[in-house]
């Protein structure tokens, strides 16, 4: 029980002072002019004037309430390395048995730090903050973190704890591991495709020093250099942006002997490349109702740099026209299809026939382009067919199908098996219905002697589209020149964008576009894999986590030609995937996560912060076994730790259950001692 006194005036306090003021001015006129009976008279007033403040005796009844103590127990990844999950179980379980024989204590064993793969580094102290969140700040008797030390969340001072109490640490791990890791110094961002990007990094060891090391760089899987470091030595590496998209840049140095994990022996950097301008060379032939369809769509794309040239009039056609109404400048043949024919990343053909305006040897020159990585797109009518075709040139070699002639009839355009596989062609909107909703073409080239199956199909089920590969290039050839239908809305149109988009990037060898390919995506807290293959079954995918985890994934067919499978996306860092033959990298979060940067355990990061709260930071690992610190409850003091032991600060918190009140002044004992007081002085007044 607590005894104490309460006043609840019956005046305002403002006449309390007032009265008090004119109480002290009566003593001093009394005490000065040494009048009779002065120190009865003061005493009276003094009554009154207590009286009119109403005091009372209470009495508080209280239960005490327990103190609060946390332990938050790292559960991050770096946890995983050597002995380090065991001690911090052994040390839970010691420290926490320990706690519970304090009396009047209340134990809060929290975990914190698990791989989310959206969390970058182990945060320690926001867990301690949940905890201890509906605790008030005079329970808390202290926190234990149970530690490699590695903590990324660490309050700048000890108020920003937002209580007062000694925060221990307890660190796993032993005093002289040794590791080894790659820094990443200064990396670009971004990279112009065909250019090439500095990348600056150093080789850092410790626990060690003079050590040499093999560093070896990849770009998407791909060893670009090799180099031998000393320990502590910085180099860089150019590394050329090859396509559009993350370009991902591994730098790996060999192992250390007896380190800790090589898991941080490699660095990875995620280069976006940005393309500059695709070039492209349209040459269109004979005019048609469809010759500005390819125009229009190239034009409209801002990352297209189109060159076009139309063929109007043959050179041996004489009919009398004006020479200043020809063309406004001469078809430089030379220069595009000899001096600067690799500068384009697409030649397009469109209803051209050999006219005279390209010497045979040209076209050998594009057939070489071809092969050497080049791009060609034939988009065909009836001459692809006549004897001034293309095909009767040296480019017949890098062509997929021979003509023969010219069918007159309308067809609905179909997707072949191959097509419904074929990223190209795959989805296109209204090939699901039978007839497709989308409206006919009128003609078509008849051909023989395919290198390939088509993707799409025409009248009685003959070709209609060719996309196909030629050494390092890739040739497509469209056999209607009626796509122009689709485009004006000729019986509702059809997807004509997207078809002719898809087909010119996937001859520009837009990755997304690839007929075999695995990659990895990110689809919420989930990493998604997806082999694209034109194959009937795929094999099993082997995937590695950041920390060097494995997982054996089963593929599932989902779309045509599409296999998925899914797994938690749980840890941050670079994520490798494998079929045997195909390999896919992506990163989850930053490039290189926090956990992975230092893993040897350390006690420096979190003294600071223990000391000022007068707590300590102490190593539980002593060889094979754990030791912990005795725990003992102090009182007051402003330093809870000594030789072997911890501390923690017990409160002497309470809750009131109930207030008994005894005013002084009511009921008769406040009228005798009133009373008493003015007799007393009347009494010395009658003297």
């Amino acid at each position: 029980m607590n005894y104490g006194i309460a006043f609840t005036p019956l005046v305002p306090a403002i006449v309390l002072w007032l009265a008090l003021a004119a109480i002290v001015v009566i003593a001093l006129v009394l005490l000065l002019a040494r009048a009779r009976g002065a120190a009865v008279r003061v005493a009276a007033l003094a009554l009154v004037l207590l009286a009119l403040a109403n005091p009372s005796f209470t009495r508080e009844d209280r239960d005490p309430l327990t103190s609060v103590a946390a332990v938050v127990v790292d559960k991050s990844p770096s946890q995983n390395f050597g002995n380090r999950n065991r001690e911090a179980a052994q040390a839970q379980e010691a420290l926490v048995d320990s706690l519970k024989k304090i009396k009047g204590l209340e134990v809060r064993p929290v975990e914190a730090g698990q791989a989310d793969g959206e969390t970058d580094g182990t945060k320690l102290f926001g867990a301690l903050a949940s905890a201890l969140a509906d605790v008030p700040v005079d329970r808390v008797a202290g926190a234990f973190l149970i530690t490699d030390g590695r903590v990324h969340d660490i309050p700048a001072n000890a108020a920003a704890l937002g209580f007062q109490a000694p925060v221990h640490a307890l660190v796993t791990g032993q005093k002289d591991e040794r590791d080894r890791r790659i820094a990443i110094t200064a990396a670009p961002r971004f990279g112009i495709v065909g250019q090439s990007q500095t990348i600056n990094y150093r080789l850092d060891d410790q626990g060690v020093s003079g050590e040499r090391a093999k560093v070896t760089i990849r770009r998407d899987g791909e060893v670009i250099n090799e180099r031998t470091l000393g320990s502590g030595q910085s180099a860089s590496v150019d590394v050329d942006i090859k396509h559009a998209g993350p370009n991902i840049v591994e730098i790996e140095a060999s192992p250390l002997e007896r380190e800790l994990t090589p898991v941080n022996n490699r660095a990875v950097v995620a280069i976006d490349g940005v393309r500059d301008k695709l070039r492209v060379l349209l040459v269109s032939g004979e005019p048609h109702s469809g010759e500005r369809t390819w125009r229009n769509l190239l034009k409209s794309d801002a990352s297209v740099d189109l060159v076009h040239f139309t063929i109007l009039r043959p050179p041996e056609k004489q009919d009398g026209t004006p020479i200043n109404e020809l063309s406004l400048i001469a078809f430089p043949t030379r220069e595009l299809f000899q001096q600067k024919i690799n500068e384009f990343q697409l030649i397009i053909f469109d209803r051209y026939a050999r006219q005279g305006v390209l010497p045979i040897a040209y076209f050998d020159n594009i057939a070489r382009y071809v092969r050497s990585g080049g791009a060609v797109l034939v988009s065909a009518g009836p001459d692809y067919a006549s004897n001034t075709s293309i095909w009767r040139t040296p480019l017949d070699s890098v062509l997929p199908a021979e003509p023969v002639g010219v069918t007159e009839k309308p067809f609905y355009a179909h997707l072949s098996d191959i097509g419904k596989r074929h990223p190209v062609t795959r989805g296109l909107e209204g090939s699901a219905s039978e007839p497709p909703r989308w409206s006919r073409f009128f003609r078509t080239v008849d051909t023989r002697n395919a290198v390939n199956p088509p993707v799409m199909t025409g009248v009685d089920g003959k070709p209609l589209l060719f996309l196909s590969r030629f050494g390092e290039g890739r040739v497509a050839l469209l056999l209607s020149d009626h796509i122009w239908l689709w485009a004006r809305g000729y019986e509702g149109g059809g997807p004509h964008l997207d078809l002719l988009r898809r087909m010119s990037h996937w001859l520009m060898k837009q990755p997304d576009l690839d007929e075999e390919a695995l990659r990895l995506q990110v689809q919420g807290k989930d990493l998604v894999v997806v082999r694209q293959t034109m194959a009937d079954s795929v094999q099993p995918v082997s995937v590695t986590s950041p920390s060097g985890v494995s997982h054996d994934l089963t593929l599932a067919a989902a779309d045509p030609g599409e296999w998925r499978a899914s797994l938690p996306a749980n840890e941050l860092g670079l994520w490798q995937a494998t079929d045997g033959t195909l390999k896919a990298l992506i990163n989850v979060g930053p490039t290189n996560p926090k956990e992975f940067s230092e893993v040897t355990s350390t006690v420096d990061t979190l003294k600071p912060l223990t000391q000022a709260t007068g707590g300590n930071a102490v190593r539980v690992a002593s060889g094979s076994s754990v030791e912990l610190p005795r725990i003992l409850p102090v009182r007051s003091a402003s330093v809870f730790n000594g030789d072997g032991w911890m501390g923690v600060r017990m409160r002497d918190a309470s809750v009131v259950k109930g207030v008994g009140v005894l005013p002084i002044f009511s009921g008769l004992i406040g009228l005798l001692l009133l009373l008493g007081a003015f007799a007393a002085t009347w009494v010395r007044e009658g003297r």
